[in-house]
């Protein structure tokens, strides 16, 4: 792919408590490496990668990655606004973090007003489930998930299981709703960059979608 014709950027963030391996597993997506130790993440790092949404439709996918320490929260909490779409994540092996995912999403909630941003819950490290050290049931989680209307999927950065599934899943959540009207450009926004408006208002036009479907409803923001 040249990487310099996209069409589309999307500032997604990654979002969750510090260890559940967030920069892990956006170093795995975005170079497939895996360090067995890595630094802590201080403040934000950022981290490009570019995807084939669609056959001809190329997005470069801006990552925010943010420390999970409560010391750099309001450093996190300045990007949350020029997001469309946040990875929250916990770690399969750490209850604590899986219980806090609804105050890390109640928080974007609050913060993203008057924006719309969608949500993607990823439980990580799921290859230490081999090892009897999983503390967090699918039961549990799917009802979490449930609750809050958002997908979820497990993956591990370690073994590269399930890497690609929840940013490629977002990402093209984040399209569809461009294109169904449900997320709109907005100047002073940048969640969403376009190269091109009218292309955008071409492949609306195309998409076969009744005005008067029902909407489903969806928690919060997404």
């Amino acid at each position: 792919m040249d990487l310099t014709l996209w069409q589309y950027q999307f500032r997604i963030i990654m979002l969750g408590d510090s260890g559940v391996g967030k920069s892990s597993l956006l170093k795995r997506y975005t170079e497939n490496l895996f360090l067995e130790s890595i630094n802590q993440t201080v403040g934000v790092d950022f981290y490009v990668h570019f995807l084939e949404v669609e056959p001809g439709v190329h997005v470069k996918l801006q990552f925010w990655d943010t420390a999970g320490q409560e010391r750099f929260r309001s450093v996190t909490r300045s990007y949350y606004r020029n997001s469309v779409g946040v990875l929250l994540m916990f770690d399969l092996t750490n209850r604590a973090s899986f219980d806090n995912i609804k105050e890390w999403h109640a928080e974007v909630c609050e913060r993203v007003q008057p924006y719309k941003v969608l949500f993607i819950l990823v439980g990580q490290k799921s290859d230490r489930e081999a090892h009897g050290e999983r503390v967090v049931s699918r039961e549990e989680v799917n009802k979490l998930a449930g609750q809050l209307g958002v997908p979820y999927v497990e993956a591990s950065a370690k073994t590269g299981q399930n890497v690609r599934g929840p940013f490629e899943l977002l990402a093209r959540q984040i399209y569809q709703a461009l294109l169904s009207g449900e997320i709109e450009l907005q100047e002073g926004w940048d969640g969403i960059k376009c190269i091109a408006p009218q292309t955008l208002r071409l492949q609306r036009a195309n998409v076969a979608q009744p005005s008067t479907a029902p909407q489903s409803k969806k928690k919060c923001c997404g």
